[in-house]
């Protein structure tokens, strides 16, 4: 058993959410892993609500090409009958925080992305780490400013830093003892009218003291802040050091680099990631024609 379990301990266990729309993201976000860990095995799970088998299948082609193994996981809207689900709380905010449910239980950790992320340095750092007993690893933005920080902690009623939920590594064995559907649910039911981001604010009020902090500058890269970072170091986090030592980008807010008019400095990375993608996936399309 011991020699199964650490067997899947070295392949890298990746979770994502998304809808029908983000698929194109999510392949971006594949390639990325793809090229920035070569030699690693990964498993790649995404849990949906209801995407189409035809449109998961360039998904599942583009796996086959870097040697992922892919698993859709549907989930079964009857699982949150007794969810507050709204316009504002769609049944989907709760997928990641209760992921340990879903998932099969001989999966001992895994690492969530939200998709409109590039990993462009190795993640095997942040899969061998050592949790010291926590259910999440996540890392805050608030270094960016305490004001933000210090609003959240009054508005959530927290005494830790306020956690940025897109970067997440769960220990699911952990949360399959210690979180509860229930408890999150009447949470939101108790809280929803003072929820700004719905599910991060769940995550910081329930499990924010059992989170341990991740380096934001390493695992959870806020595009829109390259000038603060570089200020806060110093001068040392500048783009060279980016490329060197940072694992995660990700393209926090509303505007998106695969959208018109980005600004933020980081956004012809993208591109140029979506560029290599589109090829990748014209490979799978030949390989297919050619069957």
């Amino acid at each position: 058993m011991e020699q199964i379990k650490e067997k899947q301990q070295n392949r890298i266990q990746i979770l994502t959410t998304l809808d029908q729309n983000y698929l194109p993201r999510l392949q971006v976000l594949l390639t990325s892993v793809y090229l920035n860990n070569p030699g690693e095995q990964a498993d790649i799970w995404l849990m949906h609500s209801r995407i189409p088998a035809e449109a998961l299948e360039p998904v599942s082609e583009l796996c086959r090409l870097f040697g992922f193994r892919f698993s859709a996981v549907q989930i079964d809207g009857s699982s949150f009958q007794g969810a507050p689900v709204s316009r504002q709380y769609p049944k989907e905010m709760y997928y990641r925080l209760l992921a340990s449910q879903f998932l099969p239980e001989d999966l001992h950790r895994i690492i969530y992305l939200d998709p409109d992320i590039l990993v462009i340095n190795s993640l095997r750092p942040l899969w061998d780490m050592d949790m010291e007993g926590n259910l999440f690893a996540a890392a805050s933005h608030t270094g960016m400013t305490e004001l933000a920080n210090n609003i959240n902690q009054i508005r959530l009623e927290t005494d830790h830093d306020y956690y940025n939920s897109g970067v997440l590594l769960m220990d699911l064995d952990r949360a399959r003892d210690e979180i509860s559907a229930q408890e999150i649910f009447d949470y939101v039911k108790e809280h929803g009218k003072e929820l700004l981001l719905p599910d991060q604010d769940v995550l910081n009020a329930l499990y924010g003291r059992r989170t341990i902090d991740l380096d934001d500058v390493v695992w959870n890269y806020d595009t829109r802040n390259y000038n603060t970072y570089l200020l806060r170091s110093t001068g040392v986090y500048d783009m060279n050091w980016v490329m060197k030592n940072t694992s995660v980008l990700h393209f926090c807010g509303r505007s998106k680099p695969w959208q018109k008019g980005y600004i933020h400095r980081f956004g012809i990375l993208y591109k140029h990631y979506m560029e290599l993608t589109r090829r990748y996936i014209s490979c799978t399309e030949r390989d297919r024609s050619s069957r």
